[in-house]
């Protein structure tokens, strides 16, 4: 069977594209994401983090400061 991948950037999209699935007969699939499981280490529970999120304004306070990260765990 041939697969195609669309790529799209509203939500209202895949709700149209599901409702032309029933009539035209065609399956939906998407990828299974486990990135949201978390995860026990050392009696720490590790929680993945959101890749989302727009981290710029650090770079602002941590550009030449010269702060390591073992300076930043103490």
């Amino acid at each position: 069977m041939p697969e195609i991948i669309v790529k799209y950037k509203s939500k209202k999209t895949l709700a149209a594209l599901r409702d032309l699935a029933k009539y035209l007969d065609y399956v939906i699939s998407s990828p299974d994401f486990d990135n949201k499981e978390s995860i026990t280490l050392n009696g720490v529970t590790i929680i993945p983090g959101d890749s989302s999120i727009d981290t710029s304004d650090l770079n602002k306070i941590f550009t030449s400061k010269n702060i390591n990260p073992q300076q930043l765990r103490n």
